[in-house]
């Protein structure tokens, strides 16, 4: 009788022990996604707004995409492409995350992309614009949230060339974001009957303009189009007004110029036309529901980097339930996003073969501490994708 019992309890221990493996064998790893932001210096706030929205739409999810339980591994890029090639490899090879997540400054996102390419690493860019990451560099693994530089750019060329402006003077740190959207802006002005007359530029992160003002003030442009971003925007506001150059030469830039700037610009900045993929007054039901969502978690107003972290942890989300958080069904998790249609807080958007946003432009007005919507600059614009061989 002893011996019965002893064998049944063994039998009933023994079940419950199978039991639990078995349910802990059923619960899906954790999914570790790598951002790789800037965390200081010139672009420091908008890799934390990038951040707060992925983090957000994550929680609205209960921490969890596709089933999985998202662990997050942080890296500061400090928006140094010097860096960039060590410090993504420290995700990949140290840290092994399935996803990458990153990042602001052009440069650096070359070199991510060039090495989530080589790896086979699912990457995601939540802002960087550089026309390569879905041009000549591209690959069915690596996706963009935000825009290409040469979008807001070409979005502006054609506002300004409707607006009858025919002699411009561009300026913008000398890189791949600043080039890129001067091409942008080049391209669709010129097409539209307008000259650029001079393209100015100086080193990033440089911003001492004042030989570059004195240059726009002796030749008398119609009109500037520039692009900043972050400190860089702040400092070339505040100059050109104190130059005495925005009453007489109306400057236009894309939208980065006045978006999570505004506050420091201050009355500098009221009245400048921008053009971007999000503007401060949509009203619609989705961007207020974001919007509010968003001050009550962080207590602070978004910006379109809050809204690009955001749908990149929608787009990561959307190809995650359709290979049931399986990272390593690529082709799968592409062809998902490809057929979707992206309920972002800009308004719906869609990913073009080549995994750019095919989205509206919106011109802005700067009015207090906002970027009004004007209206669509451009509707459903898609990036080009030149190079782009998938």
């Amino acid at each position: 009788m002893t011996l019965t019992r002893t064998l049944l309890a063994s039998l009933a221990s023994a079940a419950l022990s199978l039991a639990g493996s078995s349910a802990l064998a059923q619960t899906p790893a954790k999914l570790k996604v790598g951002l790789m932001l800037p965390f200081t210096g010139t672009f420091a706030a908008l890799g934390t707004a990038i951040e707060n929205g992925f983090r957000l739409h994550v929680a609205e999810n209960g921490g969890k995409l596709a089933g999985r339980e998202i662990e997050f591994v942080k890296v500061d890029d400090e928006s140094d492409p010097a860096k960039a090639t060590d410090n993504v490899n420290k995700l990949i090879k140290r840290d092994n995350v399935d996803v990458l997540i990153g990042t602001v400054h052009s440069g650096v996102a070359m070199a991510m992309a060039k090495v989530a390419k080589d790896s086979g690493t699912l990457l995601i860019v939540p802002n960087a614009g550089a026309d390569a990451v879905t041009g000549p560099m591209c690959a069915s693994h690596i996706f963009r949230s935000s825009f290409s530089n040469w979008q807001p750019g070409y979005a502006m060329g054609e506002v300004m060339a409707k607006k009858g402006h025919k002699k411009v003077v561009t300026i913008t740190w000398k890189y791949a974001a600043g080039d890129e959207s001067v091409r942008g802006f080049k391209e669709a002005f010129e097409k539209g009957g307008g000259k650029v007359v001079k393209e100015l530029s100086l080193p990033f992160p440089n911003v001492e303009f004042q030989s570059l003002l004195t240059e726009i003030a002796a030749t008398k442009p119609d009109a500037v189009y520039t692009f900043f971003a972050g400190g860089g925007a702040v400092k070339l506001v505040k100059d050109y007004a104190a130059a005495g150059l925005k009453k007489n030469i109306p400057l236009y830039g894309a939208g980065f110029l006045t978006d999570g700037t505004l506050e420091a610009q201050g009355a500098d900045a009221e009245g400048l036309m921008t053009t971007l993929h999000y503007a401060d007054s949509l009203g619609t039901p989705r961007d207020n529901s974001f919007r509010l969502a968003y001050a009550k978690t962080f207590k602070m107003q978004p910006d379109v980097y809050a809204v690009q972290g955001y749908d990149a942890a929608q787009m990561l989300s959307i190809g995650l339930n359709a290979v049931k958080g399986d990272v390593s069904r690529k082709a799968e998790f592409a062809d998902a996003l490809h057929k979707a249609r992206i309920d972002s807080p800009r308004g719906a958007f869609t990913i073009s073969r080549s995994n750019n946003p095919v989205q509206d432009i919106y011109l802005r007005q700067v009015s207090g501490k906002e970027n009004k919507l004007v209206g669509i600059a451009s509707k459903a614009l898609a990036d080009p994708g030149r190079g782009c061989r998938l």
